[in-house]
């Protein structure tokens, strides 16, 4: 029994640690020009990224020739 509940200490403390290991990380901001400019250009890629691919834009187009589907149908 001890060393059950010892077990369950240790991953208890574990799990402390690790909630306030992120916790002090997500507050962390950056705080260069450069910093600041590839976060607002990652920001950018991915709103262009989910209008891109997003599933209306993926499977709401015709398929072409070089598609596998369109390879697929005719054989």
């Amino acid at each position: 029994m001890t060393a059950l509940l010892t077990l369950f200490g240790v991953l208890g403390g574990i799990g402390v640690v690790l909630v306030s290991v992120l916790l002090r990380r997500s507050g962390r901001r950056t705080t260069t020009t450069d910093g600041l400019l590839i976060e607002r250009e990652a920001r950018a890629q991915a709103q262009i990224d989910r209008v891109s691919y997003n599933a209306r834009a993926v499977h709401n187009s015709l398929p072409t020739a070089s598609d596998a589907y369109h390879r697929r149908k005719h054989r």
